[in-house]
């Protein structure tokens, strides 16, 4: 699992065009707040959910599989139990990197990715590690313009 500090910084930095598998268009999900977040912050998002055609702006996919372009990330908003199918189509696209978002540690998923040769993230909110290391993170730990010091116009 990757942990250290330096090798998320770099596949934060290289990593730039994120499909989203599980992210919702409903506001209030975490995933959409995530996704959000990072296309704010010039990622290209592909977001992958049969129940959508479009999610921020972006067409959505039904499965990894279907997306045309290269990918490099591939962050996860599912449950532990459904990702090793989604790292056997990570590792199928050539994806760089599986990152399982908070509360989602598939270790035969990670195993299976890390020898294909993609970095692994486990357990870990891609939104919260780029603020954390790029500098967005707020003392709320979000920043989400409805809280702030300044009067408002």
């Amino acid at each position: 699992m990757t942990d250290d500090i330096a090798t998320l910084r770099r596949i934060l930095r290289d990593c730039r065009t994120l499909a989203v598998v599980g992210l919702s268009a409903e506001w209030h999900r975490p995933s959409f707040f995530a996704a959000k977040y990072m296309q704010q912050h010039g990622y290209r998002i592909v977001p992958v959910n049969p129940r959508y055609t479009k999610v921020l702006g972006e067409r959505c996919y039904p499965s990894l599989v279907d997306i045309p372009h290269r990918v490099d990330m591939v962050d996860v908003f599912r449950r532990t139990d459904d990702v090793l199918p989604i790292a056997e189509q990570a590792v199928a696209i050539g994806a760089r990197c599986l990152w399982q978002q908070i509360g989602v540690k598939n270790l035969a998923a990670a195993e299976l990715a890390r020898a294909a040769g993609l970095d692994t993230v486990l357990d870990r909110c891609v939104k919260i590690e780029h603020a954390r290391l790029f500098g967005g993170l707020h003392w709320a730990g979000v920043n989400t313009g409805v809280i702030s010091s300044k009067r408002p116009v």
